[in-house]
């Protein structure tokens, strides 16, 4: 019997039991992945699978159309749906909002609790979207004491909040400690030379070729990390791009959430790191595989 599970299982779940479930999936085998992408003009269908043996698999279509905006409708819609890892049945429809909400979040939390340092207070979000809304609920669960301040290409949006808001983008980044950048930047956003030590930077907009949310100074001074090599190196601007040009090498990133925790980690507190949130279908997959069992195993 498919199960479908609805967005009131967001109240069964924490930010802590789904790191320890993504933290899970990657000691399982790894993933085998795929994405297609089709385009309109600037409307994307995205089509993401993943299958991980032992766990199961998912297909995950979203449509993103950023028109939608002056609709006065959500700019991204989809659906999520889980197979049986023994018999490729339907095993679970999960709504797709949820899905994403948590596995982006949930992704680059994951990489700040081990890279950011343990006494950062000041985080500052760069976008003021739902992934900025959901960072604040995510940080808060490992950094008790942050502090956040937000800015946004329009100032109302980024008010809109309810947080500090900033108006100058270079002095916000310079004495910030986490650096949040969730936009739908084609060309940089945040310079190299803003960059202070021991600062740690998240970056999650950017998810194409013709995306960048930091220029390649920024690449340069930092110690780099993804989620996967596999779904970030020849995937996502903000890798390519600085590759292309010799800025950097792949040999720079240093870890992905499959080597050794260890290696994934802050070496001291005056560096400066950089992680890339690729968001790739394997980590819908340990995500809406989560949710699902929070869900089956609700109390009634």
């Amino acid at each position: 019997m498919t199960q479908i599970v609805p967005k009131d299982a967001e109240a069964l779940l924490t930010w802590q039991g789904l790191l320890a479930a993504i933290e899970a999936g990657h000691r399982m085998p790894r993933a085998q992945i795929k994405d297609m992408f089709l385009y309109r003009d600037k409307d994307t269908l995205l089509d993401r699978a993943a299958w991980i043996d032992g766990l199961g698999a998912l297909v995950k279509v979203a449509t993103i159309f950023p028109g939608n905006a002056a609709r006065g409708m959500p700019t991204i819609f989809g659906a999520v749906t889980l197979f049986d890892d023994v018999t490729g049945d339907l095993s679970a429809i999960v709504d797709f909002h949820l899905v994403t909400r948590w596995k982006t979040a949930g992704d680059s939390l994951l990489s700040a609790s081990r890279l950011a340092r343990k006494d950062s207070t000041e985080f500052l979000l760069v976008g003021a979207g739902t992934v900025a809304r959901s960072m604040v609920q995510a940080y808060s669960s490992v950094f008790p004491q942050a502090r956040f301040t937000v800015w946004s290409r329009t100032r109302e949006s980024a008010a809109a909040m309810g947080l500090a808001v900033a108006d100058d983008l270079e002095a916000a980044v310079r004495r910030a400690d986490v650096i949040c950048s969730a936009t739908m930047a084609t060309t940089p956003l945040i310079k190299g030379e803003w960059l202070q030590p021991g600062q740690h930077l998240d970056l999650i907009g950017a998810y194409k070729p013709g995306m960048r949310e930091v220029d390649d100074r920024a690449m340069q001074r930092a110690r780099l990390f993804v989620d996967s090599r596999a779904t970030t190196i020849h995937h996502i601007g903000e890798l390519i791009d600085p590759i292309a040009s010799g800025a950097i090498s792949e040999a720079d990133v240093v870890a992905d959430f499959y080597d050794d925790p260890a290696l994934y980690s802050r070496r001291s507190d005056d560096e400066i790191t950089i992680a890339k949130n690729g968001g790739g279908a394997h980590l819908d997959l340990m995500t809406a595989m989560y949710i699902a069992k929070a869900w089956a195993g609700r109390a009634g």
